[in-house]
């Protein structure tokens, strides 16, 4: 028996063939050809049953005398992937942004990111008619001046208060740089998360404690990250009402004047200590105790908000007990909580080892670098910095975290656990970077990079709700989906429309985010 058979290639092309069963094998019997789209592969399978066919007599159906082999294909479209699109965009309320243009742009970011001309190319792709390119700029003009960013904000914002707790906001910041040769007033060199020296702008994102984005920022490139958590969590506040809130951030948050900013508005935080500040917290622990500490241990003591040289006094080493912090009577230090890990000991140990290798390689004249971490220079000669290597042993597995939450209201436990679900914040960067490809940015005004960033934002937000909602990552969900196309097909003078096949595993995946 004669059939239609597809295989996949190795170049993920689907080639089309002829083949009879034989001997229980399948011989072919002819290439008929390569596939790379839906229509050539819809064109290819035609082909192949005409072929399967000839020769075999034709039913007249009154169709008019036009023969089912004149099929033609007229239209395409990955239906399931826009329908899943499109409920996300509904159910998280997005909809309140009435641009049909936007939603274009947002969809193509989460399917396949790319330019915005070439947006035009994804959305032809998945069947779906796209708006001009003109209309495309003109939308980045109207989504500063008619708001889209803060309705889909005040959207996300009323997502995660109806599905979780956002009493708890995590704090971090990234870097997203520019194919450009010249700076400018917000496109500017600085530190670069990924160690370029292309202009870039500071990129800061709130979100609740499952990593939902609740609130994004753009700053100049060369702004310190620790000045860019202030405006931010204000805006927040500002804009949903907020006073009684926690803000978790890492130890680059950490300085004294966002510190003092985030008390004084009222704001509780918690944010990740520096090693260094060890000796002067565990001064009472290290005099009673040495360094000896036990897998999990934590000390609840104090840490001043001021490094200064009389920072000692306000932990007397003197006193056995670790002071409990108290608002009231340690008005010139905040609660600190030191947590060790026999886990990180080990890979902290391991760090320390290849620095130590890589000092004594420089001092050996075995690697030309610039100076490496401990290594000094004595009497004009390169020597291991021994005392500064033995007290960075003394500290390895303490990590350690400040915060202005009494123990009575939050316990050191607790607080640990709610700094290391900045992971999820991370994850959300990662997913902006990766799967949606914030970067590089190709517009070169103002206006143009905030309305990029709005797009970012809702695309990072349907797609953390897809992921929680499915329990599937968004590049899986989108490569599942995409093969899924509704083909349009004229035979015979009638149009008719052949639905794709969808798995019964992936039909349930569908259901989760439709129904």
């Amino acid at each position: 028996m004669v059939f239609v058979r597809k295989v996949r290639t190795a170049s993920g092309a689907t080639a089309v063939q002829l083949a009879e069963r034989v001997g229980g094998r399948d011989r072919v019997i002819e290439h008929l050809g390569s596939a790379h789209t839906a229509a050539e592969l819809a064109v290819l399978m035609e082909t192949g049953r005409r072929k399967m066919n000839e020769g075999q007599g034709e039913l007249d159906l009154g169709l008019g005398g036009r023969s089912w082999g004149e099929a033609v294909v007229r239209g395409q479209v990955s239906q399931a992937l826009v329908d899943v699109v499109h409920a996300a965009w509904r159910r998280l309320g997005f909809d309140v942004v009435t641009d049909e243009a936007f939603f274009q742009l947002v969809l193509a970011r989460v399917v396949e990111p790319t330019s915005k001309s070439d947006s035009v190319r994804v959305l032809r792709e998945l069947g779906v008619a796209p708006a001009h390119r003109n209309t495309f700029t003109a939308t980045l003009r109207r989504c500063a001046r008619r708001g889209y960013r803060e309705q889909v904000a005040a959207a996300c914002f009323a997502h995660a208060g109806s599905v979780g707790d956002i009493s708890l906001c995590l704090y971090d910041v990234t870097t997203l740089y520019f194919e450009a040769e010249k700076e400018d007033a917000l496109r500017k060199v600085g530190y670069s998360k990924e160690r370029r020296v292309d202009p870039q702008v500071v990129v800061g994102l709130l979100v609740d404690r499952s990593g939902f984005p609740l609130e994004i920022g753009c700053f100049e490139g060369n702004k310190a990250e620790t000045l860019t958590m202030l405006p931010i969590i204000r805006a927040f506040q500002e804009r949903h009402g907020l006073a009684d809130l926690v803000i978790v951030a890492d130890a680059g948050m950490l300085s004294a004047s966002n510190l003092t900013a985030l008390d004084s508005a009222g704001l509780r935080f918690i944010v990740g200590s520096r090693v260094t500040k060890a000796p002067t917290d565990l001064a009472s622990h290290f005099r009673w105790h040495g360094d000896a500490f036990t897998d999990g241990q934590h000390i609840d003591t104090i840490t001043p908000r001021v490094a200064t040289r009389a920072a000692g006094a306000v932990n007397d080493q003197h006193v056995r007990a670790e002071p409990g912090w108290d608002p009231d009577v340690h008005d010139r230090s905040w609660r600190a909580v030191w947590a060790y890990s026999a886990k990180r000991a080990v890979r902290d140990s391991k760090t320390l080892t290849l620095q130590e290798n890589r000092a004594k390689a420089v001092i050996a004249g075995e690697k030309t670098t610039r100076t490496p971490r401990f290594v000094t220079v004595t009497n004009g000669s390169q020597v291991l910095d021994e005392a500064s290597l033995a007290r960075a042993r003394r500290l390895v597995g303490l990590k350690g975290y400040v915060t202005n939450i009494p123990a009575a209201v939050m316990p050191a436990s607790e607080v640990i656990a709610s700094y290391h679900q900045l992971w999820h914040v991370e994850a959300s960067f990662r997913m902006s970077k990766t799967d949606l490809r914030a970067r590089p940015i190709f517009h070169h005004t103002r206006e143009a990079i905030e309305a990029h960033l709005t797009i970012m934002f809702a695309a990072l937000a349907i797609a953390r709700y897809l992921q929680d909602v499915t329990g599937v990552s968004i590049r899986r969900l989108v490569h599942t989906l995409r093969p899924l196309r509704d083909v349009t097909i004229d035979v015979a003078g009638q149009t008719l429309t052949a639905r794709a096949d969808i798995p019964p595993d992936t039909r349930a995946l569908i259901e989760k985010v439709t129904h």
